[in-house]
């Protein structure tokens, strides 16, 4: 074979391969079909849950838990005091407790299975319940705040019920939706239903409500609107799942009516959720902002060592940042302040006021400092000389005593005790005495206190003792003991 066609293939081989490439081909995206429905049927095994529903048992448990009356009632009454205390003492634990014991959520279920079904008595029923509910817990929690002593503190707790905005929108329907899907599920799941009621929170929206009507009407309105999103979302999400699961509807001859009553639910969901979605986008703009001014801060400002900040304030309805320093700000350093501003987006077009203190300029501050430092010298330097005179006067002290033989009774009463271990008490001093009240007399005088164990033969021999010791040790002819 030549070397120019040693490397050749025929036309047959090259078809071969390529025929050979193309079934590898085919069977690559036969097996990516295979797996694609191989997940396709898990997804759709996991998710569904059709299978597992009691259709008359849910509906007879949502119309069983509409009816408010007698032991509701009641339930419903202390649920509003454990909130509204647990509202008024700020404690989140308390405030829980009082959602899981309200009965609130049964009409609620009732209204979106009413709607659902077309079930107009049931849909009847569950609003003339709810009312009735609303105003039994709007009453209850106003009496509490308006008389209750220290009940017009605002909390943490009541002022977070008081500003919905979107997320609370997809707090209750969410919550909403996996408490009609256990309700529904054959053997309730009863964690999921505690879970929601917490998740939902109707019960403090209701209590927040009742303080405003007895201290803040805008406390009212936020809070009653917060409850509002709850009730209708939550309904929602118990319309939505129900007609999912296909659940019967009931026939009415005048099928006009049932449209109207689903075309008026789906305005009224819209109506409420444009509020809070616009709550959400201020609360959005305003934390961007937020971010904004604080990286500013951080990085324009207390990076500069040369600027003594104190605090500063963003005011996102003016437009306007307002800045406090300690010391005199130049005009230089003003006019970079500004034109770092402008680095930041969102912040780029807010009015900038800086306000230095002419009175605490850093050369005034350094004279103060200064002056501090001068007068603790000074200060330290007259310590220094009363030390060295306190250390004189003690010396004089002890050459004094010396001369007078006098003893540190410290010692004289640790070698009485070692001396004498029934001594319990023992005190010791010279006295001036005068017969003729002329002459002045000095004398000594101890006092002792023996174990009262002792009898008094040992104490006297015990006092004998103690006077001839204390003859030797202060050098005394006579000793006047006084026993305690």
């Amino acid at each position: 074979m030549s070397e120019e066609n040693k490397f050749n293939f025929s036309e047959d081989e090259n078809a071969a391969k390529e025929q050979a490439v193309e079934q590898s081909k085919e069977a690559v995206k036969q097996d990516a079909k295979g797996l694609f429905h191989s997940i396709k049927v898990f997804m759709v095994e996991l998710l569904d849950f059709r299978d597992d529903t009691d259709r008359d048992a849910t509906i007879n448990a949502i119309k069983g838990d509409i009816s408010f009356k007698g032991a509701t009632a009641w339930i419903l009454i202390c649920s509003i005091f454990v909130a509204s205390v647990g509202l008024n003492a700020d404690s989140t634990a308390v405030v829980i407790g009082a959602m899981l014991i309200s009965p609130l959520m049964g009409p609620i279920l009732g209204i979106g299975m009413s709607i659902a079904l077309n079930d107009i008595d049931t849909l009847r029923k569950s609003l003339i319940n709810l009312t009735i509910m609303i105003v039994l817990s709007l009453l209850t929690a106003f009496l509490f705040f308006k008389f209750f002593p220290t009940a017009d503190l605002v909390t943490n707790e009541l002022f977070g019920r008081t500003k919905p905005d979107v997320r609370d929108v997809l707090i209750a329907f969410f919550g909403g939706m996996a408490l009609i899907i256990a309700r529904t599920k054959k053997g309730t799941i009863a964690s999921v239903i505690f879970g929601v009621a917490i998740a939902t929170a109707l019960m403090p929206p209701l209590c927040t409500a009742g303080y405003g009507l007895a201290h803040n009407w805008d406390y009212f309105v936020g809070a009653m609107y917060l409850f509002t999103i709850n009730t209708i979302f939550i309904a929602l999400a118990t319309f939505i799942v129900l007609k999912l699961l296909r659940f019967p509807m009931l026939k009415y001859a005048n099928s006009k009516k049932r449209k109207r009553i689903a075309q008026f639910a789906s305005v009224l969901a819209i109506l409420v959720m444009a509020p809070a979605i616009w709550t959400f986008v201020i609360f959005i703009r305003e934390s961007g902002l937020q971010s904004d001014y604080n990286q500013y801060v951080e990085n324009e400002i207390k990076s500069n060592r040369d600027l003594w900040f104190q605090n500063g304030t963003l005011n996102a309805n003016d437009k306007k940042i307002t800045l406090y320093f300690n010391g005199e700000i130049s005009e230089a350093t003003e006019t970079d302040l500004r034109n770092e501003l402008k680095g930041y987006e969102k912040i780029s077009d807010f009015d900038l006021d800086i306000n230095g203190n002419k009175n605490r300029s850093f050369d005034k501050i350094s004279d103060a400092y200064d002056r501090a430092i001068k007068a603790l010298d000074e200060k330290d330097f007259i310590i220094a000389g009363l030390q060295d005179k306190i250390d004189n006067l003690l010396d004089e002290i002890s050459i004094v005593n010396q001369k007078n033989n006098t003893i540190s009774f410290s010692n004289l009463s640790k070698d009485a005790k070692i001396k004498f271990s029934d001594l319990e008490y023992f005190g010791y001093s010279k006295m001036l005495v005068s017969a003729d009240f002329i002459k002045v007399d000095t004398i000594n005088v101890a006092s002792a206190k023996w174990n009262s164990k002792l009898n008094d033969s040992v104490v006297k021999v015990r006092d004998e003792e103690l006077v001839n010791w204390l003859k030797t040790q202060v050098k005394a002819d006579t000793i006047v003991l006084k026993r305690q």
